[in-house]
């Protein structure tokens, strides 16, 4: 077993690897180690209700519209946040049928991956 430590867009993961064949390649010169950069600072958070379930943002980009409000019921399926990433517009829909606990973005905001939108109970 191997543990290792890989950088994704500047999250660093620490993983364990496992050799399965028991045989591995000759080891190549290794390069020399780098540092690994600061952790970015956690995506923004929204105050939860309590058992309240976060929607996420799946990818970075810039918030279009957020046409839901606090306190309002939304059905499986309603637009909560519309997301540009790549330009292209995401609809980011609600999952289930809930109440809109708190909204945690606004029209023209950027977000990272993993940023909380909504809250929904």
């Amino acid at each position: 077993m191997k543990n290792l430590k890989i950088t994704v867009n500047g999250i660093v993961y620490d993983v364990q690897v496992e050799e399965v064949d028991g045989a591995s390649a000759p080891a190549a010169a290794a390069p020399a180690p780098v540092p690994a950069a600061a952790p970015k600072a956690a995506p923004k958070a929204a105050p939860a209700a309590a058992g309240g379930e976060a929607v996420n943002s799946p990818m970075p980009g810039t918030i279009l519209d957020v046409p839901v409000k606090v306190g309002q019921a939304v059905k499986a399926g309603d637009v909560l946040v519309v997301l540009e990433a790549m330009k292209m517009e995401n609809e980011i829909k609600a999952a289930h049928d809930a109440v809109i606990a708190s909204v945690a973005v606004s029209k023209g905001e950027s977000v990272d991956t993993g940023t909380v939108l909504v809250t929904l109970n």
